[in-house]
Parts: structure tokens; sequence; C-alpha cells
């Protein structure tokens, strides 16, 4: 024989016994190695063995009578191993080999073994307990075999939150009776004494069974009997304990409790589905109300955008060209204002909307439910492209701006030089063609005649040296005509002004030049010098007009090199200075020689030169005007000349800054782009750095501000190019813009793969071990797999996916999965999601109709009732808000049809 504490060891189950029960919370061998101080004299307490007996007795009974029958002593009727094989198959609902109905011991002993054989191949591995014990009537042998037989069928499947068996057992009685005061169950023996868990558990279940407020915790007595009696009469739960053993027991014998309380779980199993469904359901209803929210902010924020570029836009094609400088310098302080002020808010807003737009689609992708499709119009890509049409906008104002500036600045210049030679011309003309029209020689004598015929001769080469600037005033004012100036209506009336006043001089000469060449015949004589001086005087004074202006001339330059050409061209100007002089001597000394001759052969002269109006007194005056002309003309030149020199100094200082800034940003970016491919410690290590590498942009961010200063200094000088760099400041916002939208992208990934990881339950050597495969296959390092890149990838990965029917149709499968929109490329998004789907369980459409389905009672429909009663408030409102009405052939007033709703969650909807 074997003492019940020897057979009590080895009631556990074996290996294989660890998949059989439900949740994580270890196999019946851990549970049984933890009672082995139950019996620590060998010998089972009396009182304990009492409460065994009765209670073991009424559980067999429970399930005996099913089949008719019932037993009184349990050492005694199961001695044949009739009723115990019948116990058997009614608790697990399978047939046991027939029995032996002879009345021989050995009869006996073959039933028996048939049903140890059955317990042994549920996974319970009986060590030390022999038919022979419980033939033979050994009552502690035979109270541990029923011990084992509850254990397997009645605690071992009990799952509450990942613990099973006894854990899950008492986990399940303390959440049920955390809200009772007095309660507070730690364990299956002295936790059960004062009946309060009893009447706990039925209260939470079935309130109207028990008045729980008027239970007191000194009256123990009463408290057990009440339980039992409303257990047995309403739960159909059989009386297993007795009040008065519990009370008078030091500690309740802690197997008879735990049978007792697993009949009150399997009572409730029922409600309990229903707390599972409901949970489920809420958790489904709390991720779609979340996801809308994200959405409904998504739209917001995109409407916002795309109406504030929708405004812009006009304004930025709105090319209406201003009259003069100052208004266009207006426009492109405002545009400046624009750049400075109003779009680097609206770069971090797009920034951000693309963030949120991917985040919401990977919390989409990882609650299982369909990407979200923004409205018409309001797709990232239709954010790019707006903002595209926007940035080409702003691209071709500048440029307008600018050149509009160099057009009027080019009409100012022009319009003065304009006037300065019509009103040089104008001084000349005035009171030429009164002079024209005199008769002057009707009365001459013939000298006078002579000297009238020279003078008209030296008019007409003087008229002759004009042509030229007539000429140039009409080509410039051909010139503000095509350059539409604002004030070419009086130009024009000028011009044509002086057009016709030289058209009429021409007439005019034309007419006196006949008149003298018909008395010319009797006209002889002709002082020669006062010819020679006249004809002379005549280019020279026009040479020296010229010059003035000239040395007059405004200019306009926008270099250092077109400054050096006009001091190199006044250079040149000034050398010839000395040889003028010499023939300004030679044309006085022409008139002194006349006036020699004159006085030599006592000639008096009647007053000037009678052929030309240019005396030396006008020569001395211009060639003195022209030697002031010159050092102011030296002064303006140099004046220019540092001006270059500065903008030249505001050109090296801006590509000085500018070829540090530039690299930088293009080194950034490709530094980027190798730590989004790179695998160096985990996910949060990979998010801290690239947050450290995000503020350290940031901090260069004074270094653009510079750059922006120093352009904002060329601008204001109307410097319009810089020979010493390659990068103007668009193609420097552009990087910079690129570079904080690329980490800020890149941050969003790693946030996005974090995301993914917790919600899937990805380890940091799988996530490692996803980017090392991914890496090793993207040999571009361009963040994508294509079609046989990510083939050979899932081969590596142990997926059958060769070139054969079967492997290509199960190749395209994945594809479709990985790339919905056919784009040709795997991103690695994308192929985590994929790998996390392939090891990891999410809700779906069909659990979700199952879970609502034991919420309403195994109906296809649920009531409104139902909902608020099993949800919490506001989820339960939610789906009532959502829900269609059911059209079924069974509906009832009020239904609400739950499959509908939920197959919306995972599929297309309005939701």
């Amino acid at each position: 024989m074997v003492d019940y504490h020897a057979a009590n060891q080895p009631y556990q189950y074996g290996p294989s016994s660890a998949g059989n029960g439900a949740g994580g919370g270890g196999s019946m061998g851990d549970y049984m190695a933890q009672e082995d101080d139950w019996d620590r004299d060998l010998l089972l307490d009396p009182a304990w063995e009492k409460q065994q007996r009765k209670t073991f007795t009424a559980w067999c009974n429970s399930h005996l009578r099913k089949a008719g029958t019932q037993i009184e002593n349990i050492d005694e009727d199961f001695r044949d191993g009739l009723k115990l094989m019948l116990l058997l198959e009614v608790i697990s609902g399978e047939r046991l080999p027939k029995p032996e109905r002879g009345k021989m011991r050995v009869h006996k002993i073959n039933n028996v073994n048939k049903a140890l054989d059955f317990i042994a191949s549920k996974g319970v591995k009986l060590v030390s307990i022999g038919a022979e014990e419980i033939v033979d009537g050994n009552a502690k042998m035979t109270l541990g075999m029923i011990w084992t037989i509850i254990l397997r069928f009645a605690i071992q499947d009990i799952s509450v939150e990942e613990t099973s068996a006894k854990e899950g057992l008492l986990l399940w009685c303390q959440r049920k009776t955390a809200p009772y005061k007095n309660v507070n169950v730690q364990n299956f023996h002295i936790s059960w004494k004062d009946g309060l868990a009893f009447n706990a558990l039925i209260h939470r279940h079935r309130p109207e069974l028990i008045e729980y407020d008027k239970l007191r915790k000194d009256d123990p007595v009463t408290n057990l009997n009440n339980a039992f009696e409303v257990a047995e009469k309403y739960l159909d739960i059989p009386k297993m304990l007795d009040a008065e053993d519990i009370v008078n027991t030091a500690r309740p014998d802690e197997k008879a409790i735990m049978t007792y309380v697993s009949s009150f779980y399997h009572a409730f199993s029922g409600a309990q589905k229903a707390e599972t469904a409901a949970n489920r359901i809420c958790k489904v209803l709390a991720v779609n109300q979340e996801n809308e929210h994200l959405m409904e902010d998504y739209e917001r924020l995109a409407s916002d955008l795309l109406e504030w570029i929708r405004r812009t836009i006009p304004w930025l094609e709105d090319r209406v060209p201003q009259k003069t400088i100052q208004e266009m310098q207006q426009k492109l302080e405002d545009f400046r204002d624009y750049r400075r002020v109003h779009k680097p808010p609206k770069v971090q807003e797009k920034c951000q909307l693309e963030i949120n737009f991917n985040t919401l689609q990977t919390k989409l992708r990882l609650s299982n439910r369909p990407a979200f499709m923004p409205s018409e119009g309001r797709m990232v890509s239709d954010i790019n492209n707006c903002w595209q049409h926007l940035e080409q906008a702003e691209k071709g104002y500048e440029e307008w701006l600018l050149n509009e500036i160099r057009r009027l600045e080019r009409l100012d210049h022009l319009a003065e030089k304009f006037r300065q030679k019509a009103s040089i011309h104008e001084a000349w003309t005035d009171g030429k063609e009164a002079m024209l029209k005199h008769r002057d020689y009707e009365t001459a004598t013939l000298s006078d005649i002579k000297a009238l015929i020279r003078k008209h001769e030296a008019f007409e080469s003087d008229l002759a040296a004009h042509q030229d600037r007539v000429e140039q005033i009409a080509a410039i004012a051909q010139e503000l005509n095509e350059l539409d100036y604002y004030d070419s209506h009086n130009v024009n009336t000028r011009c044509q002004k002086i057009c016709d006043q030289w058209d009429a001089l021409g007439s005019l000469t034309h007419s006196r030049r006949e008149a003298l060449e018909k008395t010319e015949k009797q006209l002889e004589t002709i002082d020669q010098l006062h010819l020679e001086y006249a004809k002379r005087a005549a280019p020279f004074n026009n040479w020296m007009e010229s010059a003035m202006e000239d040395l007059q001339d405004m200019f306009i330059v926008h270099t250092i090199e077109e400054i050096e050409g006009l001091i190199s061209a006044h250079d040149q100007f000034k050398s010839t200075l000395p040889d003028a002089d010499r023939e300004r001597e030679a044309i006085l000394a022409i008139h002194k020689e006349a006036q020699r001759i004159a006085e030599s052969n006592h000639i008096k002269l009647s007053g000037s030169n009678p052929y030309t109006t240019v005396t030396p007194q006008i020569i001395n005056s211009k060639w003195e005007k022209v030697q002031q002309l010159v050092p102011k003309r030296d002064h303006a030149l140099l004046e220019e000349q540092s001006k270059q020199q500065s903008n030249e100094h505001l050109r090296r200082q801006f590509a000085s800054q500018a070829n540090i800034v530039g690299p930088w940003i293009q080194t950034k970016m490709e530094e980027i782009g190798r730590i989004s491919i790179e695998m160096n410690g985990t996910l949060e290590d990979q998010l801290s750095h690239l947050k450290q590498y995000e503020r350290s942009i940031v901090d260069y961010k004074p270094n653009l501000d510079l750059l922006e200063q120093q352009h904002q200094l060329i601008q204001e000088a109307l410097i319009f190019d810089n020979k010493h760099t390659n990068y103007t400041m668009e193609h420097i916002r552009v990087g910079w813009e690129q570079l904080l939208t690329t980490i800020a992208r890149t941050i969003n990934e790693v946030e996005n793969q974090i995301l993914t990881r917790d919600a899937k339950g990805i380890s940091q050597e799988q996530m490692q071990e996803f980017r090392a495969s991914f890496n090793h296959f993207d040999k571009d390092h361009g963040g994508a797999l294509g079609p046989e890149e990510f083939k050979a990838c899932l081969i590596s990965l142990g997926y059958d996916v060769e070139n054969d029917r079967q492997g290509d149709a199960e190749f395209n499968r994945i594809m479709s999965v990985v790339d919905p929109n056919h784009s040709g490329l795997v991103t690695f998004q994308a192929f985590i999601d994929f790998m996390s789907r392939e090891t990891t369980d999410t809700d779906t459409a069909d659990q979700v109709i199952a879970s609502f389905k034991v919420l309403a009672g195994d109906k296809n429909f649920i009531t409104a009732e139902e909902l608020r009663r099993e949800l919490p408030p506001d989820q339960a409102e939610y789906c009532i808000a959502r829900m269609a009405p059911y059209q079924g052939p069974d509906a009832a007033p009020g239904a609400l049809d739950y499959k509908s709703f939920s197959t919306a969650l995972y599929g297309e909807s309005d939701l």
C-alpha cells in the first residue's frame, strides 16, 4: 500500500500538458509542486478529509446525475471502476472502452485501469497510483485521484488575463469581488471562512438573488448557508460544503474550496464570455474613434493649407507693373516680407501634415483597418502639386520683380539722357530759324555776301555735326516707346517737335544757300583767315560741346569691370586733351593773325568774324568748362568705382557664406540618407540620435539667417549676379526646407517603426534582423527594394517563392500586400508591416462580430439597451449612433445591425 501523501505528489501533467491549458499560467506540474505543504505529516487532516469527501462526492454527483446515477460513498462506489468510467465519459464528452461486467477482482482492476489510462491520455502523468489501491478502497488514494480529475477537467482550462488553472481562478475571484467591502480574496482557504466572498460572487452576477448589504461579517454561518442555498436553488450548484465545518476549522481545505468555487466559475462562464467580448469591442471602438479624430484633424489642416496656397498664388501671379522704381521696390519688399514671415510657418505646417498622414496610415495598418483616403483634392500629392505651383509662381514673381526694376531703372536713365540731349539741341536751335529766314543778303555788300556764304557754309557744317544728336534723340525716344515708358506721350511730343524743327531747318538752310549762291557771282573777296577760322572753330566747338555732353553723361554699371571700362575710356579721353589744346591755340592764332594783318594794312574791322558766331571768347569759355568737367567726371567715376568695389565685397561676402552653407546642407542630406539605412543600436537609440541630429540642424539656423541678411543687402544694392558662387539664395532656401522635411520624415519613420514594433510585439532583435535583411538586398541604398530584390529577400527568410507556378502565385499575393499601389518598390515600413502581420495576430471583422454576438445573447441583432449595459457610456453611444437598423426576418423593435457595423470597421465605410 502507498500512503496518500506519497500518491499526492505525482499528480502532475507531463511535458505535453503545457500546450493544453489556456493562457500562459504554467503547467499542472508547477501547480502541484506548490501543494507539497498540504500534508507534511504524511496524513490528511481529519477535518480536511471530511470536507474533501463531502465536496468531491457532491462534485461527482453533479456530473453523474446527468447519466441518471450517483454515489454515496466515494471510496466504495468507485471500486468496480464502472461509475468511475461513467464519470469520465460525462465530464469529457468522450466514449471510453467498453467496461467489463464481471464481479471478480481482475474485472474491477481492468475497469479502473481503463479509467486511469484515459486520464493519462489527457496529458496527466499519474505516478504511484495503481488500480489495486482504488479497488481496495484506499480513501486517501481515491480522493487524490478525484482531485486530479477535478484539476484536469474543471480547473486547468480556466484562463484569466494570461494566467491559468489555480492562479487564473484566483484572479477571476479577485476581479469579481473587488468592489465589495469586507471581501479580500487572497487564497482558497481563510479568505472564504466568513462566507462574504461566496455571496459577493453570486451578487456580482445575479444581484437579484442576494441582499448583500444586509450580510454581517460576524455571522459567517448565516452567510455561508445563504450562499450555499441560493447556489443550489437558483444556480444548479449542489451544496458541496457544510458551513459549520468551514467555520470550525482553523484552515478550511483548499481542494474543497477550489472545487466548489470552480463550479461558480463554470456557472458564470457565459457572463465571462460577454465581458471578454465587451472588452474586445471597446478596444476596437477606441481605435476607430482615435483614427476618426486624426482623419478630421488631417482634413482641417489640409483645407487650411490649401486655402492659404489658393489665396497666395493669385497674388504671386499678379504681374501688373508700376510706373516708378519706388513702387516696384515696395512690391519687392512685400515679397521679401512674405518670404521671411508668412511662408516659413506654412512650410512647417506642410511637413507636419505629411507626418500626421504617415502616422495615421501606420495606426490604420496596425489595427487592420483600410488605408485613409482624404477627401477629393486633399491628398498629400494634391498638396504637393499645389505647393509646387506656389513655388513656381513665387519664382516667376521674383524674376518679374527684378526684371521690372531693371527695366524701370533703364527707362529712367534713358529718359534723363533724352531730356539732356533734347535740352542741348533745343538750346542750339534757338534762333536758328530766324537767322535762316533773314534776308540780309539783299542789301549786303560783296564782302558781306561772301561773308554770309562762308558763314552759311559754317552753319551747314555745324548743322551736319548736329545730325547725330538728332538721330540719337529719336533713337532714345523709340527705345522708351518700346520699353513702355509711362511718360512716353510727352517724350514723343517733344521728339516730334525736334524732328519737325530739324526738317524745317534743313529746308530753310537749303533755301538760304540757293539765295546766297545766286548772288555769289557778284561777290569776290572773302577773308580767308576768317573763313579758315570759322571752319576750324565750328568742329572744334562741336567737339567741345560733345565732350561736355559726354563728361556730363549719366552712366549705370553693375560690375567692377564695367566701371573700370568707363574709367579707362575717360583716361583715354584725357590723353587727347593736349592735342585738343594745341588745336585751340592754332585756331586762336588764326584769329590773331587776321587782326595783325588788318592792323598792319590799316583795315578797320567791323566787329566779330562774319563767318561764324564762335568767338575766341566762346572757345576759351567752353575749353575752361571742359577743364572743369574733367575732374568732376573723375570724382563721379571714382565714387562709382567705390560703390562697385563695395558691391563686389557684398558678392564675395555672400559667396563665402553660401559656399559653406550650401555644401553643409548637401552633406547633411547625404548623412541623413545613410542614417536611415544603417542599424546602430535600438530604435530608441536611433530616434534619440536623429533628434540630436535635428537639434544640431536647427542650431545651424543662425548661419542661414546671416546669409538671408547678406542676400538682402545684395538685393538692396541691386546686384543681380555673382560669379563667386553657384549657390543662389533660392537654392539655399529650397535645400534648407528639404533638409528640415527630410530629418522630420526620417524621425517619423523611426517613430512609426517603434509604434509597429510595440503594437505587434516585435522584439528589438527581430527588428534588427528585419533591417539587416532589408539593407542587405537594398544594393543602391535607396530605401526601397525592387521586385527581384524583394523576392531574394523573401527566399533568404525561408519563403517558398521560387520561379514556378505556385511560387509565383505566392509572390504575387505578397506583392499585392506590400505594394498595393503597384509602384514596383517595397519600402522598409511596408516590409516590417508585412513581417509583423506574418508573426502576430490582429483583430478581425469576424472576431468583432463574434464578440457582439456574445453580448447580444446569440441573436443576429443587438439592442441599444444591451449596448448601454455592456459597454462604457461613450462607446455605447458611439455604436448606437452608427449602427443601422436590423432588417432581418427575426428583427425586434429597436434592433440594430452589428454585423454590417463590424464589417464597416475593417472595410470601406464612411467612418
